[in-house]
């Protein structure tokens, strides 16, 4: 059989033919375990589809898997700990099964991970695009073998490749990657060495993977990528051009940007999605990582706090209902006691609706290394704990003003006699009790009247309009 993958090199698309053994994939299993970002999981999804469109069926809970693949992170040291951890459970869990590994932690440690026992095959960033060529191969004895682990993996300037991917899993909304790499390289991040340079397809290729989760009957798809802020530097287009383009897209009732550096959130596109935009949601993510101007520049970031203020201020202006969440990194090196109360102080007055709240952690080859002064972990964890209680109060706030309202929800199935969860517009959470929860409620729009917030605080309560 012969299996065609689309791979983006530089500004071309080619069209890769593979000689596949499908025999070898036939009756077989496979079991999935991802860590880290949603374009891992993005990622993850498109390499099930492959394997099952060769065959291979995903093992049932319990069930031993003849194929285990792990898809790694690598951004903090706790990240490539409890990669470590799944390497081993898997290997306990499956035994006799054909281990791969690939993702951000497989890319920068491939040859220590090539030495965990059971592991059969480790692939970087640029090989996991060719995963099902490296396994035909393996198991056709023309390249790795059971019990002789192997790692393929180039160098970060030499990652140029894109692997499409727009998938699902077991998610009602999709993931469509638009763009791969960085090349930001802030003092604190390995992600430019894990994913390489900042690269990505073309619109008209998007627009092509949105019709089609359209087709399968997707009604939302999330942008996912590493810098997404960044697309275009492949093909000389604008990510402003690439979210007109898909907003008429037929069949998609809703979109959401998963993350946009500040000084990439242009003005331009801040004003299309609150006056033109027929399916982008008001539902924003933007990184701070710090409020303090010393800290950042000690990053390396782009913008400075004033920058990240005012991007801020105009979206609320503009969109005042919108939700707009906030990565913010505590303990980084230099971050004196002055310089977080800055960070403090600057999310306290910002109309911000949660904060993703990041402990720094040393990762080793980073230039954050040779910063002088270091944040005890005692501190590191009472500051966390203080903008995590702001997060909660800000979150809580904005939920409380809507009580009473009604609103749009895209409902996602529930696990029989459990509550039915989904998310309005603007990306507050909802709870549909067990008795008015209702299978055919899954991945459809409802209008729902929004109640109290529920037991944890966490969504508000919802009833079903009818009429």
């Amino acid at each position: 059989m012969y299996l065609c993958i689309r791979i983006a090199k530089r500004k071309q698309i080619h069209l890769i033919i593979y000689m596949i053994d499908t025999s070898a994939f036939q009756g077989k299993t496979a079991a999935y375990y991802t860590l880290g970002c949603k374009l891992n999981f993005s990622e993850t999804s498109t390499f099930g589809k492959m394997l099952e469109g060769l065959g291979v069926r995903t093992a049932a809970k319990d069930e031993q898997a003849d194929i285990c693949l792990i898809n790694t992170c690598s951004v903090t040291e706790v990240a490539d700990h409890k990669c470590r951890q799944a390497i081993h459970r898997m290997v306990r869990q499956h035994p006799g099964a054909f281990v791969v590994v690939t993702g951000c932690y497989a890319q920068l440690e491939a040859e220590a991970v090539s030495r965990i026992e059971g592991v059969d095959l480790v692939l970087g960033s640029n090989e996991k695009a060719h995963l099902v060529q490296f396994l035909s191969d393996a198991w056709s004895g023309s390249g790795t073998g059971q019990g002789s682990s192997r790692f393929y993996v180039q160098r970060t300037k030499d990652i140029r490749s894109f692997a499409p991917s727009c998938s699902r899993g077991n998610r009602t909304r999709y993931f469509l990657k638009v763009q791969d790499g960085c090349d930001y390289f802030c003092t604190y991040c390995t992600i430019p060495y894990a994913r390489g340079f900042s690269r990505n397809p073309t619109i008209s290729s998007l627009v092509g993977q949105a019709r089609q989760a359209a087709a399968e009957g997707g009604r939302e798809i999330v942008l996912t990528g590493v810098n997404i802020g960044d697309f275009g530097k492949t093909t000389g287009e604008r990510f402003v051009d690439l979210v007109r383009a898909l907003d008429g897209v037929e069949g998609i009732s809703r979109y959401r940007i998963s993350s946009l550096e500040p000084d990439l959130l242009s003005d331009e596109l801040i004003d299309y999605l609150a006056t033109e935009s027929r399916a982008f949601m008001p539902h924003l993510h933007i990184p701070l990582q710090s409020g303090s101007d010393a800290v950042l520049r000690l990053m390396h970031r782009h913008y400075d706090s004033r920058l990240f203020a005012d991007k801020i201020l105009r979206i609320k202006q503009q969109m005042p209902a919108a939700f707009i969440g906030v990565d913010v990194m505590v303990g980084c090196r230099g971050e004196t006691p002055e310089c977080f109360e800055e960070t403090y102080a600057l999310l306290d007055r910002l109309p911000v609706t949660q904060l993703h709240v990041f402990p720094y952690s040393e990762r080793p080859g980073t230039a954050a290394l040779r910063i002088p002064y270091v944040v005890p972990e005692k501190e590191k964890k009472q500051r966390s704990k203080r903008l995590l209680d702001l997060s909660d109060q800000k979150t809580q706030q904005f939920y409380a003003r809507h009580i009473g309202q009604r609103a749009e929800v895209l409902f996602e199935k529930a696990t029989r006699g459990r509550a039915m969860h989904g998310f309005t517009r603007n990306y507050v959470r909802v709870e549909l009790a067990p008795q008015e929860a209702r299978p055919e409620y899954d991945n459809q729009i409802m209008t729902v009247t929004l109640g109290d917030l529920n037991h944890d605080k966490t969504a508000l309560k919802a009833t079903i309009v009818n009429g």
